[in-house]
């Protein structure tokens, strides 16, 4: 009986995620877009910091006594995005893929996946090292900051009238989905692990698996949408932005508030994180990711988790 109660209580836990998640995603967008910020930049802004934040909650409630989660959530939320979001949205429809992901935030994306394994290499993710983290969290912020702003001097369109309606709903939206997520969260990690110990899995293991895959979902509904809508740039700079934000800014916090242990099993799975993001360069010919190379990102994940399980 202890088992079912834990296991729905998770499955609640990660839909209030999900729905805390769009709704803050939803939110942010509508805010963003009142000051003509590029489709790409909200996707990596506003949209990867949304659906990011469920990882972030989630991490917060397991921060110290089962920090081992933490670092499995990241790790697997990394491997989820690239494998399962945009794996499944390039077979719904080809992904049209711009020179300035290619040319800057993939390289980034693989620069601060190369950093979070140095960290690593002493068998701890220390709190300095979150600091260093939070410190790159800054300058990449910073960055897509003078973006955002560079994109709206050249924008010479004045910003809509009647925003301040907009803003009460916006924030509402944003209001509710924090509380969503906070709640989800300690609903989502205190449940797994009961499940983990009943089931003789390491909180590592459901922080690959059950936790990464629940709060990627944001990531999933929010770049099918967008890509369904027609926003490719906005799927696919979610997804980059969001492997940046789980890296800097999630395992940031996680370390920042009480360290996070890394035992050595776990290059096996840095080194798979680092593998499905090369695949996205793959793009760097072509410009698009089709449905061949779709297929290829959804069959290796689902192998991924099967070995993961097993093993």
């Amino acid at each position: 009986m202890e088992i079912a109660i834990s296991a729905i209580l998770t499955v609640v836990g990660l839909v209030m995620l999900c729905f805390g998640g769009n709704w803050l995603v939803s939110g942010g967008v509508a805010i963003a877009r009142k000051f003509r910020i590029s489709n790409l930049v909200i996707g990596m802004t506003i949209v990867a910091y949304g659906t990011s934040t469920p990882e972030l909650a989630a991490s917060v409630a397991a921060a110290g006594e089962h920090s081992a989660i933490i670092l499995g959530n990241i790790i697997g939320s990394n491997i989820a995005n690239v494998g399962m979001v945009i794996g499944i949205a390039a077979i719904i429809v080809p992904l049209a893929v711009s020179k300035s992901i290619l040319k800057k935030e993939i390289p980034i994306m693989l620069g601060v996946s190369v950093l979070l394994i140095l960290i690593s290499i002493d068998g701890e993710i220390s709190q300095y090292d979150g600091i260093l983290l939070l410190a790159g969290l800054t300058v990449f912020g910073y960055y897509t900051f003078k973006d955002a702003m560079k994109q709206r001097a050249e924008n010479k369109e004045k910003i809509e009238q009647g925003a301040n309606n907009v803003y009460l709903k916006s924030a509402g939206l944003i209001g509710i989905g924090v509380v969503l997520l906070y709640v989800g969260a300690i609903l989502t990690v205190d449940n797994a692990v009961i499940l983990a110990k009943e089931f003789g899995l390491s909180e590592k293991i459901i922080g690959l698996t059950v936790i990464a895959i629940g709060t990627s979902l944001p990531e999933l509904i929010t770049s099918v949408i967008a890509i369904r809508k027609g926003h490719a740039d906005i799927g696919v700079g979610n997804i980059i932005g969001s492997n940046i934000y789980n890296i800097l800014m999630i395992m940031g916090v996680g370390a920042a508030l009480g360290g996070v242990m890394v035992g050595a099993d776990v290059y096996v799975d840095y080194a798979i994180m680092i593998i499905f993001s090369l695949s996205l360069l793959i793009a760097l010919k072509t410009g698009f990711i089709g449905r061949v190379m779709g297929i290829c990102l959804t069959v290796g994940y689902v192998a991924y988790l099967a070995v993961t399980l097993f093993k």
